[in-house]
């Protein structure tokens, strides 16, 4: 890969994440203060996601990979998104907000197998290219946080009371703009053909994988995978509405923190993973996410700041030991002919059914205990608990390559 086309998909990544960032951090924090949404409708805003999840593949499997060029639909992806997101702006209750967000993430959470696809087609070696690519896309949510917290200031008390957080909509519509316009200067990546393998459902939905699932312990680590989004659903719903509601400063800014500790513990994956298994590295994680909401149960923004911040550095621990091994796991069980339908089963399972589960949940756990903060995080710390207990008895451990 040259170096103008590695600065292309640097620039892509960037953006593509940079636009997520923008708004999805705080948009509990915006629903709750400037809708008076109930726990089930921020539930039901960011059970958006799973439901562009699930659709995705559709989209992908019936559009991108057979008609259109990915860069094309990239790009009319994300204009129309940009328009989406202006609208949500522009919104003033939660009935007129929930079908632009759902028409949003619809839009865009097939973008993010697209600028996969646009940047592995420039890519000799994917293995060893990519990651320098993709680290990028961290940045750019980075980015949007520190801007959201330390530029414009709109998660400031003061601010949020305003209004000032409708303004992350447009700023994601603007971002959303520029990526758009600037997808179809990127190379070509044309369609992979019209054959009715691509357009199966079966293989778009990566149920031809559904066959790893007769062995036992890759049916422990799926149910497991699932299990595990309920705890991760309270952290993307919740984490910055509760940051904000006990007067922590620049919320969204610290919660960059997670991104960062993220771009760390992938790199210390791979030395974990051979050093200590499949197992063991999948049980850190799941400590992790036990962890991570005792310390928010029993952490302040006055002299417990310090547990708040270490449960937000957990992110990586959490994120890369668990999810990121789960696709070395599920890429060394599946044979050549079913790799990417096993990627798209679990990914399905988790982002998918998993995440709108655990949204549902987290909304109905956090209705009834309305601002006792500590009762709510204590239920994800027992979620993760006991799913480490399943996993820790059931799961035989057996010895897998890293690759």
């Amino acid at each position: 890969m040259n170096k103008s086309t590695q600065i292309q998909l640097s620039a892509m990544m960037f953006l593509q994440f940079f636009v997520w960032g923008a708004w999805f951090v705080t948009l509990g924090t915006f629903l709750g203060n400037n809708m008076a949404a109930s726990g089930g409708q921020i539930a039901a805003a960011f059970g958006t996601q799973s439901w562009g999840a699930i659709i995705a593949p559709f989209i992908i499997g019936m559009i991108a990979d057979r008609y259109f060029n990915a860069e094309k639909i990239l790009g009319v992806l994300h204009i129309l998104g940009a328009l989406l997101m202006y609208l949500m702006a522009q919104s003033t209750d939660f009935g007129a907000f929930y079908p632009y967000v759902l028409g949003y993430m619809i839009a865009y959470m097939p973008t993010l197998a697209l600028v996969n696809s646009v940047s592995f087609n420039q890519m000799k070696d994917p293995a060893k290219e990519f990651s320098a690519i993709r680290v990028w896309g961290t940045i750019g949510w980075i980015a949007a946080g520190l801007m959201i917290s330390y530029v414009f200031r709109w998660d400031e008390a003061g601010n949020i009371a305003g209004g000032a957080l409708k303004n992350t909509f447009l700023m994601a519509a603007v971002a959303s703009v520029l990526l758009g316009v600037f997808s179809f200067s990127l190379p070509a990546t044309p369609p992979k053909g019209k054959d009715n393998t691509s357009a199966s459902i079966s293989s778009m939905l990566g149920l031809d994988a559904i066959k790893l699932l007769a062995n036992r312990n890759y049916l422990i680590f799926f149910i497991s995978a699932i299990l595990i989004c309920i705890p991760l659903a309270f952290y993307y719903s919740y984490a910055n509405p509760f940051l904000v509601d006990i007067g922590m400063e620049n919320p969204t800014a610290k919660m960059t923190i997670g991104q960062m500790s993220e771009v760390l513990f992938m790199l210390l994956l791979p030395f974990f993973f051979k050093k200590y298994g499949f197992k063991n590295t999948i049980l850190v994680g799941m400590m992790a996410w036990v962890l991570r909401y005792v310390l928010f149960a029993y952490g302040d923004a006055d002299n417990r700041t310090y547990m708040l911040l270490m449960g937000i550095a957990l992110h990586g621990i959490c994120y890369d030991f668990f999810f990121v091994s789960g696709q070395i796991y599920t890429d060394a069980k599946a044979s050549e002919g079913i790799k990417s339908a096993a990627q798209g089963l679990i990914t399905l399972a988790t982002y998918g059914v998993g995440m709108l589960v655990g949204f549902w949940i987290a909304g109905i756990i956090a209705d009834a205990n309305s601002g006792n903060w500590q009762t709510i995080w204590m239920y994800p710390a027992g979620f993760a608990a006991a799913v480490l207990i399943l996993f820790a008895l059931m799961f035989k451990n057996e010895s897998i390559e890293y690759k």
